[in-house]
């Protein structure tokens, strides 16, 4: 693998706020490991990718991931070797108020 090609050197895709889809986001968050994701996301402020305790192999873990961060879920972000998750709990709630807390039975104060 050439320097040009290395991990570090790829820009990693997250929709603009404006672009998120609710169809999208639903979509995503209807799958039973993702929405687990979502929910220890939820809990953290981020979480390297190796280290959430779901099992399944890495290939299908990174699949879960890739479907979340394209629907605009979450954001993700390298340090080294190793890969931060992190909730867009901002731009989910401004874009769709109260659609995370509701997805995750959590009550509003309003």
């Amino acid at each position: 693998m050439s320097a040009a090609h290395t991990p570090s050197d790829q820009t990693i895709f997250h929709p603009r706020r404006a672009d998120l889809d609710l169809v999208e986001i639903l979509r995503a968050l209807a799958d039973p490991t993702r929405l687990e994701i979502v929910r220890i996301l939820a809990a953290s402020e981020e979480v390297a990718c190796g280290a959430f305790g779901i099992e399944a192999t890495k290939q299908n873990l990174s699949h879960h991931f890739r479907v979340l961060r394209d629907a605009g879920v979450i954001a993700s972000r390298d340090e080294g070797r190793n890969r931060y998750s992190s909730l867009r709990r901002a731009d989910l709630e401004a874009r769709f108020p109260g659609l995370l807390d509701g997805v995750l039975g959590k009550r509003s104060a309003r």
